[in-house]
């Protein structure tokens, strides 16, 4: 099991640019497929991003492709996710999770996948 802390949610303008971190505890970081989803209020989780082990494969859903960037640091045990040209239908609450370890990175979509999460930060886009 891991413990993840987001930070970095907060109101921007349409157009704009964040970027999520995620601080992620445990000494397994290096072989957990690591994602990013969001919520928004009366919908189900959506999954946004994901990256592999070591990072070489990223994954997006197609409506933040060419928009977002997940990456990691797996020697900081940290994951970010860099969001440009943000649009009003990107605010949600966003979510840091963490696949069990060894998990192929194929079925990163699946979002009953990912075992442990994080708090949430809110990212807000204002029109």
């Amino acid at each position: 099991q891991v413990q993840m802390v987001e930070s970095g949610g907060r109101l921007v303008q349409a157009g704009g640019s964040l970027r999520l971190s995620c601080a992620v505890s445990g000494r397994t970081f290096s072989t957990i497929v690591m994602g990013w989803l969001r919520q928004e209020p009366g919908k189900e989780r959506e999954i946004v991003a994901a990256i592999s082990w070591k990072g070489s494969s990223t994954g997006y859903v197609d409506s933040v492709k060419g928009r977002f960037t997940i990456s990691r640091d797996n020697a900081k045990n940290t994951v970010s996710l860099q969001m440009n040209s943000l649009k009003p239908e990107d605010t949600a609450v966003y979510y840091c999770a963490a696949q069990p370890p060894y998990r192929a990175f194929s079925d990163y979509e699946n979002f009953q996948r990912y075992a442990d999460w994080g708090q949430g930060t809110q990212v807000t886009v204002s029109s």
